[in-house]
């Protein structure tokens, strides 16, 4: 395996030569969704053109075929996470699809009065399962306060916690503020009192190692489009015993053992989750992601990121007015911003006429913009392959959009 370099890397991501507004693109916008190598494109053509059908339920060569490369890739997820076993992983639609299954599923043996505890850094689709939760099963939402500086406040995180805790469910790393939560921290907390916890890997997967087993979270949740896969694929991770306890999520094709008008038995797990025709193209790309991300120096990609982190942050810093929402001691690489009194989507929409794709507005996060009281933020984050040129080009870039709108 050669030594990470980001000139070869960019190689690998065809997006990465276009123009926008005749200006070569500079995309900062991986916290919403991250570009495509060549060969995950190519797996997903290959696919369509060779293997194509449905999994599990024929004995003809294609849709064996096609079963094969499925779950060659629920085992390439195992493995990337530290999952012990392929039969942990659910495939979903992504984050959100993750944690309604968790929150439908898990939430069914949970009685009224029962507590979930969230934090105040949350993204919507952590925040609105729970919520539909609370209301259908008698139950109780709270949340962990965030500080200033953009950390959780771990100081109150003792008096949430109770006997009555079911579940904590939390973001690893925040998507509009990039800190890194002390997660294992608080599952160590949460597990002394008996509850389960539920890690939103979205912002975390692309950036960070992570092993589920070291972690000892009982459920995890990421989306494939976030880490170089396909939209409409994601991923559920929960322990063993926990899939066998919880009722399924929704009923129909493959989820099932036997069926009669009197009762149904249902499939083991993973596949008692996965009702109905599956995205089986998006299943196999999310493998063959996973599996470039294993044929690369990841640690040195990881290094590469960090270092491109901290350069933003340091040349952001230069520009007078430039104010950070969340300024954590330890955070990945996106950052949230406001100038002066600029409005955050003409920064943006000037940004765009110069070829830089950044993120404005509130990111699914409108209970942390209330806290800041701001209406929303510009919001720079990167992947391993941007590069220190491109930040360059960015600081100029915004300097003009502020000199513009000033």
């Amino acid at each position: 395996m050669l030594p990470f370099d980001v000139h070869e890397i960019r190689k690998d991501f065809p997006i990465l030569l276009e123009s926008v507004h005749g200006k070569p693109l500079i995309y900062f916008d991986n916290g919403a969704s991250s570009q495509k190598p060549t060969r995950v494109i190519d797996r997903i053509t290959h696919y369509y053109e060779h293997e194509h059908s449905n999994v599990h339920r024929g004995v003809h060569y294609l849709s064996f075929t096609a079963t094969q490369a499925y779950e060659a890739a629920r085992q390439a997820v195992a493995r990337f996470i530290g999952s012990s076993t392929p039969q942990e992983i659910v495939f979903t639609k992504g984050t959100t699809d993750g944690i309604n299954t968790v929150a439908y599923s898990f939430g069914e043996t949970l009685k009224a009065g029962d507590e979930i505890l969230i934090t105040g850094m949350e993204h919507h689709s952590n925040i609105v399962p729970w919520q539909l939760l609370c209301e259908r099963r008698g139950l109780i939402l709270k949340v962990l306060p965030v500080l200033e500086n953009g950390t959780l406040d771990l100081a109150k995180l003792d008096h949430l916690l109770s006997e009555r805790t079911a579940i904590v469910s939390l973001v690893h790393v925040s998507n509009t503020l990039g800190t890194v939560n002390p997660v294992k921290e608080i599952i160590e907390k949460a597990h002394a009192v008996g509850a389960k916890v539920l890690l939103d890997a979205a912002q975390s997967i692309q950036h960070l190692p992570i092993n589920v087993q070291a972690l000892d979270c009982d459920f995890l949740v990421f989306s494939g489009h976030k880490v170089f896969a396909p939209t409409g694929i994601g991923v559920l991770y929960a322990k063993h015993a926990l899939l066998e306890s919880m009722p399924p999520y929704q009923g129909g094709g493959d989820m099932i053992e036997r069926v009669t008008f009197e009762k149904t038995t249902y499939a083991p797990v993973p596949l008692k989750f996965e009702a109905g025709t599956p995205n089986i193209s998006g299943a196999i790309a999310l493998g063959e992601a996973f599996a470039f991300l294993e044929s690369i120096d990841l640690p040195g990609a990881y290094e590469h990121e960090a270092t491109l982190g901290k350069y933003l942050r340091l040349r952001m810093k230069e520009i007078p007015g430039v104010r950070f929402i969340g300024d954590a001691p330890e955070t990945c690489s996106t950052l949230s911003f406001l100038v002066g009194n600029l409005h955050p989507s003409d920064l943006g929409t000037l940004l765009d006429q110069q070829g830089i794709a950044v993120r404005t507005g509130h990111h699914c996060t409108q209970p942390l913009m209330t806290q800041f009281q701001i209406p929303g933020t510009v919001r720079a984050s990167l992947a391993f392959y941007n590069t220190l040129k491109e930040i360059d080009n960015f600081i100029h870039a915004l300097e003009r959009a502020i000199k513009l709108l000033a």
